[in-house]
């Protein structure tokens, strides 16, 4: 994705349903879990890069002994410290006690981490707000075991304040203004209301049907408690993603399916999806369980997942995004009027590479089937039949970016000039005011390195013509439910809306749309309609593209600039699974959703800045 926006969080969760001494003599290693959450967390590490943490629980210790530990970093290197922390512990005891290793029920008594039970999480700060002390897991300590409980997640959830007044809690601030803050707070409410006389009889699961009926909201979050018990819940549309795998040996879950097929050696039949509005449940004893929390509801899973966030390396997700690129096929076909003789097809970024293959196999397609027609249709000779079967979709490898580059400069002038050479070119491959230079991309947010950088750099090598394509829709309306998408001037398809409506007339929309969120706020019904649809209405998606291809396109570029976006209808071909497209269409699961997309317009006729929940 050429623009920045911020990534999806990322989750572990390991049980073991062993003793260490039994990983010591099949592994040869009593490390087994903690080397196994550490690859299980770097291979999620592309939905993590503000930080990271880890918290685990030992079995069966001796009363005041401390059984739950935590630690978390900030940080794009959060990982490998919070491992080399680890690392040091057994270094350190490695001076007293040489062969330490062999002894794993010493081991345990030693090292903090040492734990049955483990949870690791990867983080990227929705809010903002990277420092430490928003970093999962959070801890609700207590003199109690039942009633100590770590959490981690993939969430927003957009009800936090009634969430708080609810409880009538006053947290501190940190709590406060995080979601997980709300969450587990809220857990840990029921978590302590709960009959824990034995702790071994713990009702998780009423535990968690009690506290997710209050979340409006994505999430996926696991908990731990003090007790031994644990769990990994999802919600009841599936907006966030989540596998599980089980053996006699060990129950791992985890935010992408690759990570625990690469982590853990198994088949991709062996990873099971954990069902939106169900949980799995270990109890100390190792007993697993895993029933539905929260009543079924229409399944939205986040279809970013599969244009971006998810790795590639997910055999479904490869074939999605191979057929968004297929899907835009004839789009770019018709753009340039079927010449493909003078048509280049390349991609920025590099995550954009699989749609770039699935759209070259369409143009492929439409080639293979002129090759046919002309073959069929006369004779020819031999060089006009080896020139036709040479025919290729002319394929170039135009921008590198360059790693190496920093934008130091932090004036807007000199840093837009530095930032358009974080890219370079390859020059050469373009035939000069001849050629057409089709570019497909994730997708298109802000705009604002395509403005400032891509374009301007792709016209030095004297296109005629420059069509960017995007592998998804039009991005209209703010995320709730993961992604820092919360301010809705930051869209260039709204910018191009608001543009449009002021062109034809119609700024009068702009005020009715307001005045109608203002009365729903004040009725407490903000979260009953989305108001801002009433932006897009007057157009079409077509004469949007045009709009946000002029605004895109620099005074001083030659060549001329067009958009090409990916329909819903062919999102859903792609994606027949993962149909959460609020952002897209302003059909929110939840009626918080309407809330944030009315309150986010609200925010921006206003000139306020900060996101709408």
């Amino acid at each position: 994705m050429s623009d920045a926006i911020r990534h999806e969080c990322g989750l572990a969760y390991i049980r073991l349903l062993k003793p260490l001494a039994y990983y010591h003599r099949k592994y040869g290693t009593a490390f087994y879990g903690l080397n196994k959450l550490y690859l299980l967390m770097e291979k999620q590490h592309n939905r993590g890069q503000d930080g990271a943490g880890i918290a685990t629980v030992k079995l069966n210790v001796e009363p005041g002994h401390q059984f739950m530990h935590r630690l978390r970093i900030s940080g794009p290197q959060a990982i490998s410290q919070i491992f080399q922390n680890v690392q040091h512990e057994v270094s350190e005891l490695e001076k007293m006690y040489p062969e330490i290793r062999q002894y794993p029920g010493l081991l345990k008594g030693y090292l903090r981490f040492m734990g049955e039970v483990l949870q690791g999480h990867l983080r990227y700060g929705t809010q903002g707000k990277n420092n430490v002390e928003f970093c999962h897991p959070f801890l609700k300590p207590n003199i109690n075991p039942t009633r100590n409980l770590a959490m981690a997640g993939n969430f927003n959830l957009v009800n936090t304040d009634e969430l708080f007044s609810m409880l009538d809690a006053h947290p501190t601030t940190t709590i406060r203004e995080s979601d997980l803050g709300a969450m587990i707070e809220t857990v840990h409410y029921y978590l302590s209301m709960a009959d824990d006389t034995d702790p071994g009889s713990l009702n998780l699961e009423g535990v968690l049907k009690q506290a997710a009926a209050h979340f409006d909201g994505g999430y996926v979050c696991s908990g731990l408690v003090g007790n031994g018990d644990s769990f990994v819940m999802r919600d009841a549309h599936g907006i966030r993603p989540a596998y599980f795998y089980k053996d006699d040996e060990i129950i791992v879950a985890a935010s992408e399916r690759p990570a625990i097929m690469t982590a853990f050696n198994v088949p991709l039949e062996a990873v099971n999806e954990i069902q939106p509005g169900h949980a799995i449940i270990v109890k100390a004893n190792g007993d697993f369980s895993n029933p539905q929390i929260l009543p079924e509801k229409e399944k939205k899973a986040c279809s970013f997942e599969r244009i971006y966030f998810s790795r590639g390396s997910d055999k479904d997700i490869y074939r999605e995004r191979m057929q968004l690129g297929r899907n835009l096929a004839e789009k770019v076909l018709q753009a340039v009027d079927n010449d493909l003789k003078h048509t280049i097809v390349s991609f920025i970024p590099n995550t954009a590479e699989i749609a770039f293959y699935g759209l070259i196999k369409g143009l492929e397609d439409y080639l293979n089937e002129i090759k046919i027609q002309r073959i069929t249709s006369r004779q020819l000779n031999e060089d006009e039949m080896r020139e036709l079967i040479n025919r290729r979709v002319r394929i170039e490898k135009i921008a590198i970016k360059d790693v190496k580059m920093r934008t130091f400069i932090t004036e807007d002038a000199s840093r837009n000039e530095m930032v358009q050479h974080v890219y370079d070119i390859t020059y050469g491959t373009v035939q000069k005011d001849v050629d057409t230079l089709v570019v497909i991309d994730d997708s298109i947010v802000r705009g604002t390195t395509l403005r400032e950088s891509i374009i301007k750099m792709l016209d030095r090598l004297g296109p005629k013509r420059i069509i960017v394509v995007s592998s998804a829709p039009q991005i209209r309306y703010p995320d709730c439910y993961g992604i820092d998408m919360s301010r809705m001037g930051d869209f260039i398809a709204f910018q191009a809306a608001v543009a449009l409506l002021r062109e034809h007339g119609k700024s009068s929309v702009l005020e009715e749309t307001f005045l109608k969120c203002k009365e729903a706020e004040a009725a407490g019904k903000l979260k009953d309609e989305n108001f801002v649809k009433a932006i897009y209405d007057p157009f079409t998606p077509e004469q949007i593209s045009a709009k946000i291809a002029k605004m895109l396109r620099p005074d001083d570029v030659t060549a001329e600039v067009d958009i090409i976006y990916q329909s819903i209808e062919g999102l859903y071909d792609a994606c027949p699974y993962n149909h959460g497209d609020w952002y897209f269409t302003g059909n929110y699961p939840t009626p918080g959703g309407n809330r944030v997309a009315n309150k986010a317009f609200m925010n921006y006729m206003e000139r306020k800045e900060g996101r709408g929940y």
